[in-house]
């Protein structure tokens, strides 16, 4: 059978597709828009969702894209064969267009045309019926048609073969699998068994019925198919292999690591596990940081997920004895050689990607280095009183305190004969989570219980919003709810509020929601505004003092200066859309935004980055509209007179009959429900902070406006004048006097550096005096006095200069700290010697760790007082090796 490339995979996928009619939507951000409640991308269909449940997509009803996706749920499995974290899904829908009888025969002929599989090789599963829904004969007797035979039909239940969620489309699914040559492994062997037999190759999910509410199905007027085929999986099964890490995806990577860390894939289960490991988790992190929906890791949310993958690479980094430079380097493979071509924001984003991985990876080396010493601490104390096992609370401390991974703990402890009470850290996990989310977001957690609480009410309890006249109103406090619907509240409860009529508006549409206060017989802040089902508007906060209830006649105050930063940081979107469509043309469409009270950011689609003349004209006619004091006029009207109109409208966006039109002059005209100032002067001004690529072809602009603006230049003056004073200058001669300064530091570090080896060479005397032969190998081993590590490679050098066969280790002591150098010459390496492997063995005589290749390697330690021992160990090291 043929090779497959990656890139090839791609590009047949598509023009396959291309030539049936389809358009081409290509990839957006692997980080979901929180529409479906996940974090991630996990599904090519998931950024088509609001497609496949009925909105009009704008390049019609026939698509196909190969769309990256994060999948960490089951991130434990990744380091075997097939799992990863990061995967690509080739996807094609009909939204409402053709049904199963094309979507089946073109599956085929993808398989057997294009692919190359004989027929009787392949084997498809279609639903099997239940109480809900038949049997899918249909689906059936289309996989026949299409030409699989009728023997490799496979009747499946809902649990494999049903799409759908809680309500609404849903439907019968098809695999299709290939059948390898091998007996069955019992009568009831067939897809799904995991013998091996059956592999999967591709889902055709059909979506034909609506689900209501009552758990009724009723046939869906217009029927969508989702087809989805893993790359990856797919890519590796066409090579002849079940491993994905032999793919071209992973060769180059992989074959590096085995070169970094003198380990050979294949040959020892451990090693192999973490070479996998370290591929695929720098891979993810590579893909997100380079997507920029993930700025930098954190320890919340998304940006967690990151620091725990890079964290764990780190780990297995440290099992293969490879250096921060290694890790780097296997970045920037997926970078260069892997991804560029493809995902081309990743070579563009390089430099960037490469600095944060670099800082979190340090970061966290750090962060060993210093738990390794609590760790000492508990392991000692557990096996001087006789204990078999580091109890679960330990684990956990050197966990949430240090950033130990369990599996480290784990495999330390296994070293030193001990093991590790998993339930209980696993119990002290759960504890801290508790805490957490007693501690989390009130206005989050009370509006999600509120949710449910306000479920019960009658329908005709509802909240008139009358914010855009007014910011503050009179109303009747309609319900009360926390976890359950209460009748009155008091001074320290917090709760979610409804009232009959507020100004307060509620978060939607990419602005923020208000906050301020409700008066009545108590005092109520409002840290936050939410939408709630049923047309209702939650205010979510505390009450300060006295008493509120069920009935109340209450004042609602939004507050006043947040509300108009908000809206005139929402007017500037307005007319930064239009701007940009002007300097930039008319293919820029708003793809998302945000306003609160101190910023706007706004994602558009484009295809590349902005010059920084660009970007001025963009600033510049933003700041001159609202110069020109347009007036901001609001109305409401049919959707189809305000597209009559030019109005603009988001892609994707559900629209009613009727909707409100804010226009600014002439010169900009958009659908929205959010509030703006009266007129653009009421704006002041507007400052462009930032401009990026967040997904391919989707770009991010960030700025500020009024007060906001003059801040940020008063702060630009502030720290200008700072650093002309610290260099004696003026500001207005300050970038003459950096220039200067600059030079003389170069030339006085050249200077400082040349004496620096200098010294250290003088101190190391004639070199002759400390070789000694090892084994027919030259050999020097000493101290340097008060060098670093980049001295100390330099003198390494230099002697190998000299003895080309030599073998060298170098160590100093600076500040408490331990710098360690061990070279090798080519004949040595020849010979057997490894400077990688014996770092390995020095550092920890020196208190710490490090790795490297066979003719350089490199170390730190904390511990100078091991400096002598280990450099006496050093010869028998060496001697061992050859």
């Amino acid at each position: 059978m043929k090779q497959y490339t990656s890139k090839e995979l791609r590009k047949i996928w598509i023009e396959f597709y291309e030539a049936r009619g389809h358009k081409n939507v290509g990839a957006v951000s692997l980080v979901s828009d929180g529409s479906t409640g996940v974090m991630f991308n996990v599904a090519g269909m998931q950024p088509l969702m609001p497609y496949l449940l009925g909105k009009q997509h704008p390049m019609g009803t026939r698509l196909c894209n190969v769309q990256g996706c994060v999948r960490t749920n089951d991130i434990d499995s990744v380091g075997d064969r097939s799992h990863v974290t990061f995967f690509e899904m080739m996807g094609s829908w009909s939204l409402g267009d053709y049904f199963k009888e094309e979507r089946c025969k073109w599956s085929f002929e993808l398989l057997t045309q294009v692919f190359g599989f004989d027929s009787d090789h392949l084997a498809a599963t279609v639903f099997a019926g239940d109480d809900n829904a038949p049997r899918d004969e249909e689906g059936a007797k289309c996989r026949i048609d299409s030409g699989f035979l009728p023997e490799n039909i496979f009747y499946l239940p809902a649990e494999d073969n049903w799409w759908g969620l809680e309500y609404g489309p849903c439907g019968p699914d098809s695999e299709m699998f290939y059948i390898a040559d091998v007996p069955d492994c019992g009568p009831d062997c067939g897809p799904g068994c995991s013998c091996g037999k059956y592999t999967e190759l591709g889902n055709d999910v059909f979506m034909q019925y609506e689900k209501h509410k009552d758990g009724k199905l009723t046939q869906l007027a217009k029927k969508n198919v989702d087809t989805g085929w893993g790359l990856e999986r797919i890519l590796a099964f066409l090579n002849g292999t079940k491993d994905v890490y032999r793919t071209d995806l992973f060769e180059k990577a992989v074959s590096y690591i085995e070169k970094a860390s003198g380990s050979k894939y294949d040959d020892d289960e451990k090693m192999t596990r973490s070479m996998r490991v370290l591929a695929d988790h720098i891979r993810t992190s590579v893909m997100l940081m380079g997507d920029e929906a993930l700025h930098t890791p954190s320890n919340a949310g998304s940006g967690y997920v990151l620091r725990r993958l890079i964290r764990r690479a780190v780990r297995h980094s440290r099992i293969l004895g490879m250096s921060t430079k290694d890790l780097l380097e296997v970045a920037s493979i997926f970078i260069d050689d892997v991804y560029a071509e493809s995902y081309p924001n990743l070579a563009a984003n390089k430099e960037k990607v490469l600095s944060g991985l670099k800082n979190e990876i340090d970061r966290f080396t750090e962060t060993i280095e210093n738990g390794m010493k609590e760790f000492t601490k508990i392991l000692e104390n557990h096996k001087s009183s006789g204990d078999k096992a580091i109890p679960g609370k330990d684990a956990f401390y050197l966990y949430d305190t240090f950033g130990f991974p369990l599996e480290l703990t784990v495999e330390m402890a296994e070293e030193a004969g001990l093991t590790v009470d998993e339930k209980g850290f696993a119990a002290a996990m759960e504890e801290q989570k508790q805490k957490a989310r007693a501690g989390a977001s009130f206005a989050q957690r009370s509006s999600d219980d509120a949710f449910a609480a306000f479920g019960s009410l009658d329908e005709k309890v509802i909240s008139e919003f009358t914010g855009y006249e007014k910011i503050t109103d009179e109303g009747t406090v309609l319900a009360i709810a926390d976890t359950e619907l209460r009748d009155f509240v008091q001074a320290g409860d917090k709760c979610t509020i409804i009232t009959d009529v507020t100004p307060f508006y509620a978060t939607m549409g990419g602005q923020k929601g208000d906050f301020g206060m409700i008066s009545g017989a108590g005092e109520f802040e409002v840290s936050e505004t939410v939408k709630l089902a049923g047309n209702r508007i939650g205010h979510v906060g505390v009450v300060k003092s006295g008493k509120l209830s069920v009935g109340d006649k209450v004042t609602l105050s939004v507050d006043k200066t947040n509300r108009g930063r908000t809206c005139m940081n929402h007017s500037a979107t307005h007319l930064l859309q239009k701007a940009l469509q002007t300097v930039l043309g008319d293919d820029v469409k708003q793809q998302g935004s945000y306003q609160d009270g101190e910023r706007t950011r706004f994602d558009f689609s484009f295809p590349r980055a902005l010059t920084s003349d660009e970007i001025t004209a963009v600033e510049d006619m933003v700041n001159e509209k609202i110069m020109e004091d347009l007036p901001v006029v609001t109305k409401e009207e049919s959707l189809e007179d305000a597209k009559k109109t030019g109005a603009m409208a988001l892609f994707g966006e559900k629209y009613g009959d009727v909707v409100r039109v804010v226009s600014m002059g002439e010169f900009s005209k958009e659908l929205c429900g959010g509030t703006h100032v009266a007129s653009t002067g009421m704006i002041h001004c507007f400052k462009i902070l930032s401009e990026g690529g967040i997904a391919a072809g989707v770009r991010r602009i960030e700025g500020i406006t009024g007060a906001a603006v003059l801040s940020y230049y008063r702060k630009i003056e502030k720290d200008l004048n700072d650093a002309a004073l610290i260099v004696k200058s003026s500001p207005s001669a300050l970038s003459d006097r950096l220039s200067k300064m600059n030079s003389e530091i170069k030339s006085l570090s050249l200077e400082l550096e040349s004496l620096r080896s200098k010294a250290a060479m003088d101190s190391v005397g004639d070199i002759s005096d400390k070789v000694v032969e090892v084994k027919g190998l030259k050999m020097i081993a000493t101290k340097i006095p008060d060098a670093d590590a980049n001295e100390l490679r330099k003198l390494a050098d230099g002697m190998k200069e000299k003895y080309a066969d030599g073998v060298f280790v170098l160590c100093s002591e600076k500040s408490g700290k331990v710098s360690l150098v061990v070279m090798a010459g080519d004949a040595a390496v020849s010979a057997g010697a490894h400077a990688g492997n014996m770092i390995k063995k020095l550092a920890p005589m020196v208190g710490g760790g490090g790795g490297g290749r066979e003719a350089m390697a490199t170390a730190g330690g904390k511990d100078p007082s091991g400096i002598d021992d280990m450099l006496k160990a050093s010869k028998d090291v060496l001697s061992e090796m050859l």
